[in-house]
């Protein structure tokens, strides 16, 4: 891996296909009315993806008698960023985590680069694990640990690097989210963003080949959103890193992904490109993407404040 600028990002310029993207990728924009006021039109690479890396087949999940997964099957292409959507408790989170193995499946199988990881002991899933990094919705650093020694803590637990290394890939990888020299900070004096900044370093630290990222933009401002957003594409296209994203963040969906998928009931109800997923006439697709709340819902609510008014 080598450096991305201190101000990572993209050329916001469209280009002509470039031989290093996957499958000589094209350029595509996206609509403004996604990326907020006054943006105009952002291109970035489309990249349609390489052989399947991650596999997931006929997966039911259930937590007692809440059936989250009901029989997902999908398949992500090596070198693509795919963006699940969907409603709070409908199964994102679990997902990413039964690719990982921290969870496992009640039916179906789940293969990572074609092993099955839903059979694997924990130590033969320590090897699919360093080939795989996580972003946590809350960043999850240690308060007790510097920024260098967050960073470099899977190094210390997966490598026989010495310090010298371990410090040469702390300062690189730092230096890739623009925080260069920041090694002997504390967590609790950093901001959302920048601790955002400091888990993602400690993400790719390990050099993998898959990035799975939960909510990565919860908590930001839109500027620093936006510059997470940044860095998940940089990283996807300087590096051709896979990344899975999880998010309720519809401007940062639009702009990252090549590909979008809802989930909704324990089920894929809508699967494609963003262009083509924006377009669906799919009613709960474009009431979750304009932010509309469920009619029922607000009935509900409408019938309880009318009783508060009566008993008033």
């Amino acid at each position: 891996m080598t450096d991305l600028p201190d101000n990572p990002g993209h050329d916001p310029k469209p280009h002509p296909p470039d031989e290093h993207l996957v499958g000589g990728a094209g350029w595509r924009p996206y609509p403004a009315t996604m990326l907020g006021p006054d943006t105009g039109t952002v291109s970035r690479p489309h990249r349609p993806g390489g052989d399947t890396l991650v596999h997931l087949d006929n997966v039911y999940k259930s937590f007692g008698t809440l059936r989250v997964l009901n029989g997902v099957s999908l398949e992500i292409k090596r070198g693509q960023t795919t963006v699940i959507i969907g409603p709070s408790g409908t199964g994102k989170s679990v997902l990413i985590k039964l690719i990982v193995g921290l969870l496992i499946p009640d039916r179906g199988e789940v293969f990572y680069d074609g092993q099955q990881v839903n059979t694997m002991s924990p130590k033969e899933l320590v090897g699919i694990r360093k080939e795989i990094g996580f972003l946590f919705q809350m960043s999850a650093l240690f308060d007790s640990m510097d920024v260098g020694q967050n960073v470099e803590f899977p190094l210390v637990e997966h490598t026989d690097m010495t310090t010298a290394q371990r410090d040469e890939r702390v300062d690189r990888v730092l230096r890739m989210v623009g925080l260069s020299g920041l090694q002997r900070k504390w967590p609790s004096t950093m901001s959302g963003g920048q601790k955002k900044r400091v888990a993602l370093a400690r993400a790719i630290v390990l050099e993998p080949r898959l990035v799975m990222y939960d909510e990565p933009t919860t908590g930001l401002d839109p500027i620093r959103a936006d510059l997470i957003n940044e860095l998940i594409i940089a990283l996807n296209t300087k590096f051709g890193i896979t990344s899975i994203v999880v998010t309720h963040d519809m401007a940062s969906a639009a702009k990252i992904a090549d590909r979008m998928l809802l989930l909704y009931d324990g089920n894929i109800i809508c699967d494609g490109d963003p262009e083509t997923f924006l377009r669906s006439e799919n009613p709960l697709v474009q009431r979750f993407i304009q932010g509309q709340a469920d009619q029922i819902e607000l009935e509900s609510i409408r019938q309880g404040l009318g009783t508060q008014e009566a008993d008033g």
